[in-house]
């Protein structure tokens, strides 16, 4: 997709000033650049002299004064937009916030750039253009016109101002605008003007922020007006950035002109709108079919035709994007995409498409959103997506109860929803960051918003068995088996297979190492590594000396030995937002301890038993003989838990963090 986009397995990352380091500047050789003659602006000076109330927070590292964006659109389709901004140091912590990142495109260049550095005393720097280091987005990637200019403004220190201005100007592939205006510092006046041409509308909505009505100066301009507004918090477990700051999203258009009046309609003419866009895509060519008749030639049902040639494409197809102008939306033909064997998100899409097609299936474009809570079902953009996967039309004689990711569509039929970028999520799971998100249903005859489902908890299993051998001594030895399936088997691959084979038992080491003071891995492996369609196993064995307390005739044993359930999201304040997980789960564990001869249970740990309606947890300890069972489970129902839930989950967690401290007490029979 043409906006930077980011997931697990292509990530072209938009960023924020805050998100680039030092060291990144020291890499690309950013030092403070030499002060140019100095002349602030008025409205530089304005804002500068303004007093910070007291509605900022004490603890606020920096304050943005004014933040003005101001969108210009011609009669001839160009837009240009001017940023400008003035902020206030205000702890040494706040440094970052003169660090300034700009992203552009050959056809959206940067047409002027000017920034301020302005101390509390002492002369004031004036940068330029050619003072920014400038870099490429490329990662992962073969070849991207997206690019970024860094700049760091001298003077970012406590009491000092710092200010910038630019202008990038072209012509825009889609019309369309958005305004975010909250940051993660307090913002004191934030305005936005759009200027459309005679004959042109524009249709808005906001994100996070009650509608705030423009004032309209000209019959075709309109400012948006904000004053005071607070700094997003962050917390543990939130919800992603954009899906809960304030933003107001625009598009603008000329109804006479059919190709922009389909971008400012429904999700229907957005979708005719991408139709055309990847129509004659999908092509089916000899070498292709050939492919194809070799990968199924072995299967017996038409769905072990689907998984061949889904497998192929995650095993096969390289994630590599080449990415140019229109390029960001309209997908490469699937000719080119199968003789280069790579391409991006929805080139693998067009290719997966155009092979099901010769296997004889139907299958549909479904543009996607990796982050939850940025589309808005009540306002239609193509700009809202920076992903792209597959709905694969299913033939009714296909049984599903064992594929997770199908829909049944009134007009379209039975729809398997497919990730063809993912590498690990086999035919049928889905990646949990689309699972409860929107996705753009394209169609010949027009789109459709689907909202894609929760997979059940029984979906993405953790199972953890440990058979234990207790010594007189309180050290402990045993075999530990893990087994895996969907989202826990997907990030317990990635885990193994990103780093060399000779260092995969160090993923296990460190894993230990968080519960355990003092213990040695014995062995360990995996299996089913690269069978992406079976469950993923670890099995290892370790010893840990003196796990277990002694005192005196007494051993103080804590049953809970791996793994955590218990969540960070106990402390600090009330929150702000809501609670959001990445997928729904069960997980289990079941400990055996043999208890060393002359000792037997003094003391129990309670049962427990906590539900809070979107987590719930139980555990039980018992002796079987001279065998001690330690069995709990877990299960997350839900993705996101509202925010007036939150005392409930707390009062879960607490229950939950008190049972993995808990201790049985063993005493000497003697």
């Amino acid at each position: 997709m043409n906006k930077p986009s980011y997931n697990h397995w292509h990530l072209r990352i938009r960023t924020s000033a805050l998100a680039v380091s030092f060291l990144m500047l020291a890499a690309l050789g950013v030092g403070v650049p030499a002060a140019h003659p100095a002349s602030v602006p008025d409205w530089v000076t304005a804002a500068a002299h303004q007093p910070i109330p007291g509605s900022v927070p004490k603890d606020a590292v920096a304050v943005i004064l004014y933040s003005d964006q101001q969108t210009t659109v011609s009669a001839n389709g160009e837009v240009e937009t001017r940023y400008r901004q003035v902020r206030k140091i205000l702890r040494p912590e706040g440094k970052d916030y003169g660090i300034i990142e700009i992203y552009f495109t050959k056809v959206t260049p940067i047409t002027s750039l000017k920034a301020w550095g302005i101390p509390s005393e002492g002369k004031v720097y004036e940068l330029k253009q050619g003072d920014a280091a400038e870099t490429g987005l490329v990662d992962g990637e073969l070849y991207d016109d997206a690019k970024t200019k860094i700049l760091q403004i001298p003077a970012a220190d406590p009491g000092n101002i710092v200010a910038y201005e630019y202008v990038q100007k072209g012509r825009q592939l889609v019309f369309a605008d958005d305004w975010d205006f909250q940051y993660r510092v307090p913002v004191l006046h934030a305005q936005y003007t759009l200027q459309i041409p005679d004959g042109w509308k524009y249709d808005s909505a906001w994100v996070n922020h009650p509608e705030v009505q423009p004032q309209s100066p000209s019959p075709n301009q309109f400012t948006w007006d904000l004053t005071n507004l607070p700094a997003v918090a962050i917390e543990d477990e939130m919800p992603p950035w954009r899906a809960v700051a304030g933003r107001l999203d625009v598009k603008f258009f000329l109804p006479a002109n059919l190709y922009q009046a389909e971008q400012s309609g429904s999700w229907h003419d957005e979708g005719l709108w991408y139709s055309g866009l990847a129509a004659s895509r999908r092509d089916v060519t000899p070498e292709i079919s050939a492919e194809v008749a070799l990968l199924t030639a072995q299967a017996k049902t038409p769905l072990e035709k689907i998984e061949a040639i889904t497998s192929y494409m995650q095993r096969h197809i390289r994630y590599v994007a080449i990415e140019i102008g229109i390029g960001g939306f309209q997908p490469h033909v699937a000719a080119d995409v199968f003789k280069n064997q790579f391409g991006d998100c929805k080139d693998k899409a067009t290719l997966l498409s155009t092979m099901l097609k010769a296997a004889g299936f139907d299958s549909y474009y479904a543009v996607a959103q990796v982050d939850r809570g940025i589309v808005q079902p009540q306002f239609a953009s193509v700009v809202s997506f920076n992903h792209m996967i597959l709905a694969i039309h299913l033939p009714d004689d296909i049984p599903t109860q064992n594929l997770y990711s199908v829909i049944d569509d009134p007009k379209l039929g039975k729809l398997l929803f497919f990730d063809p970028t993912d590498p690990y999520t086999p035919v049928g799971y889905l990646p949990d960051q689309e699972q409860s998100n929107y996705v753009l249903l394209v169609a010949p005859d027009g789109g459709q918003l689907v909202h894609l489902p929760v997979l059940p908890p029984s979906t993405n299993r953790l199972m953890r068995v440990g058979q234990f051998t207790l010594d007189a001594a309180g050290g402990i030895t045993g075999d530990v088996k893990e087994v895996r399936w969907g989202g826990p088997a997907v990030q317990g691959r990635a885990q193994f297979l990103d780093i060399a084979p000779k260092d995969r038992a160090k993923v296990i080491d460190q894993f230990l190492g968080t519960f355990l003071d003092n213990f040695q891995l014995q062995t360990a492996s995996v299996g089913n590594l690269t069978d992406f369609d079976k469950t993923f196993t670890e099995d290892y064995n370790f010893s840990a000396p003196n796990y277990a307390k002694q005192a005196g005739d007494l051993i103080i044993l804590r049953p809970h030995v791996l793994g955590e359930k218990s969540s960070a999201i106990l402390s600090g304040a009330e929150r702000k937002y809501p609670v959001e997980y990445d997928e729904a789960t069960l997980q289990t564990d079941e400990f055996d301890f043999t208890l060393p001869a002359g000792y037997t249970v003094d003391e129990l740990p309670p049962p427990v038993k906590t539900d809070c309606g979107y987590i719930s947890y139980s555990s039980k300890t018992t002796l079987e003989g001279n065998v001690l069972r330690y069995v709990r489970t877990y299960q997350v129902n839900d993705v996101m838990i509202p925010l007036p839930k939150f005392k409930d989950l707390r009062a879960t967690f607490d229950a939950i963090a008190a049972d993995e401290r808990a201790s049985v007490v063993l005493k000497h029979s003697s």
